[in-house]
């Protein structure tokens, strides 16, 4: 753990509106953008690279905490396809962070029975990053239990013409009939395809660090999901702040764009 200098901004944990119960509904999707390390970093007068190597070690123990209250899919927005305009050296750094990752995080994973998945153009990850990736999921593959999916030179609007490409190709391939195309179609070409279709779509996406946006991330598949954000920056996002967010959904109104049968009756 980095804790060389004092942090000029430190996120305090606030009493959450609702309190966690393991009785009620867990998402079986958590969706997570792991926002804040840079910051975090700087708050400390540490290198932004400093943050991104804390930041790990917070994934570290949310995927366990995660699997252990009963997520099936916990996918983590690693790196974006935007993300390469950043310095240099913080992209080498975060290129090499998988590698790393893995090599220490991997025997957990699987004794922990999670199974690593990888979605993004991984084609145009450094050799050594695709190598990492391959190895993790290799080892992994007969686990049984959460699926960690990291989306790694991922970017939304990039999977959804990758998606329209791969549909009008399916399509042209049979009868050519547009008729065909649903939404079921389109949802088995995205990234999250590989899942069952009840796991495909997020039921909560937690974005951390203060900022309010989705960031490219996952925009078909979170059309009906729940958004929680937190001041926390990544780093100091923890177990509890992880129960808070589950808190938070366990007590949302999900109708879907209906109604719940009470209000149906009025």
């Amino acid at each position: 753990m980095l804790r060389f200098f004092p942090q000029k901004s430190k996120y305090i944990q606030e009493e959450g509106e609702f309190e966690f119960q393991k009785e009620l509904p867990i998402p079986k999707h958590i969706a997570i953008i792991m926002d804040g390390n840079g910051r975090w970093a700087q708050n400390r007068r540490l290198p932004r690279v400093a943050g991104h190597k804390e930041g790990m070690e917070t994934v570290k123990k949310i995927t366990k905490h995660a699997s252990h209250l009963g997520v099936k899919v916990l996918t983590l927005y690693a790196f974006s396809t935007e993300n390469w305009k950043r310095p240099t050296e913080e992209v080498d750094f975060l290129m090499q962070l998988p590698v790393d990752f893995f090599d220490a995080f991997v025997p957990e994973l699987i004794k922990e029975n999670v199974r690593v998945n990888v979605m993004g153009y991984k084609e145009f990850l450094p050799t050594h990053t695709q190598d990492a990736v391959a190895r993790a999921i290799e080892q992994t593959k007969n686990n049984t239990g959460m699926i960690l999916n990291f989306a790694l030179n991922y970017g939304s609007r990039a999977e959804i013409v990758s998606a329209v490409k791969d549909v009008y190709q399916e399509v042209a391939d049979n009868s050519g009939d547009v008729e065909l195309i649903d939404e079921e179609m389109i949802a088995k070409h995205l990234m999250t395809g590989f899942l069952p279709v009840e796991l495909r779509d997020p039921e909560l996406l937690i974005r951390t660090s203060g900022e309010e946006r989705i960031s490219n991330f996952l925009l078909w598949q979170i059309a009906y999901s729940e958004l929680f954000f937190t001041d926390a920056l990544w780093p100091d996002f923890n177990e509890l702040l992880l129960e808070t967010s589950i808190a938070s959904f366990q007590n949302r109104d999900r109708r879907f764009g209906g109604l719940k049968h009470k209000e149906e009756k009025k």
